[in-house]
């Protein structure tokens, strides 16, 4: 196993191929991994365009909701907003544990739609970590915006129909769904800094370095193989009491003895391609 190591000398914990001459045949780990070159090449137009659509909707709905917010803002709402963004956090972090595991762990590239537009990423990732680096931010946040366009409209659209003596009642949720929606669309953004090892904002290793967001060497964990644990990559905070509680472990055992299916057999699958 090969660390890489950065300009400030931090050792980033991922296996990577040793060279070999000008090419890299059957390299065990990156992007001269016949695996991860098959699955980056299945990024498609399509697939683009559904990430900038989402893109744009996504933070159009984020400021008009951000405006009515601020429209709306009262002193005695401080402590509903301070208890709405911990609450989104905590939220968007177990989320983010849920669809991580989910992804890691079952289903197939070959599956019908879902294959190849979402749990193709999950593949590419653990047998070329730092591909996540090389995407754009459409390209990386594109998927989390998708999923907070229904909860952001439905917000929009109570701004638009409800009664201001309506929507004052409401302010608690909508904070708490506005932080929610924040924290999941920047999920797999937070998730590339962990990847990142030079060149980073300082406001970013700050963040990091404070655990506010997912720190790199937290990460580090899961991507130990089988990479069977610390799912969460919004701030992490919950990996630690998860594991503790054997949550995901005893989540797969159930689902094995219900369906006989194997945990992570597709990502085993991947990871030995070598041709």
């Amino acid at each position: 196993m090969a660390s890489t190591e950065s300009k400030s000398g931090s050792s980033e914990n991922f296996h990577t191929p040793e060279p070999s001459g000008s090419e890299q045949p059957g390299a065990r780990w990156g992007p001269q991994h016949a695996g991860a070159r098959e699955l980056a090449e299945l990024y498609s137009p399509g697939k683009r365009c559904q990430e900038w659509i989402s893109v744009l909707i996504c933070f159009t709905l984020m400021a008009f909701n951000f405006c009515y917010l601020v429209t709306y803002f009262h002193l005695g709402h401080t402590w509903y907003i301070l208890l709405g963004i911990v609450g989104g956090i905590l939220t968007a972090d177990f989320a983010s544990g849920l669809v991580h595991w989910g992804a890691d762990t079952w289903g197939s590239v070959d599956l019908p739609i879902v294959g190849k537009a979402f749990i193709r990423p999950f593949r590419e990732h653990h047998i070329d970590p730092t591909a996540i680096t090389r995407h754009d931010f459409i390209e990386t946040n594109g998927d989390n915006c998708m999923l907070t366009i229904i909860p952001l409209a439905n917000m929009t659209a109570n701004f638009l129909l409800l009664s201001p003596a309506e929507i004052y009642r409401n302010y608690p949720w909508y904070c708490y769904v506005f932080a929610l929606a924040i924290f999941v669309t920047l999920t797999n953004q937070i998730h590339k800094w962990s990847h990142t090892y030079f060149g980073l904002p300082r406001w970013v290793t700050f963040l990091q370095a404070c655990h506010i967001i997912l720190p790199r060497k937290h990460h580090r964990v899961h991507h130990v193989s089988p990479h069977e644990t610390y799912f969460c990559i919004t701030t992490g905070w919950l990996n630690y009491p998860l594991e503790k509680l054997g949550f995901w472990r005893n989540l797969e055992d159930l689902i094995q003895s219900l369906t006989g299916e194997k945990p992570r057999s597709d990502d085993l699958r991947w990871a030995q391609k070598s041709k």
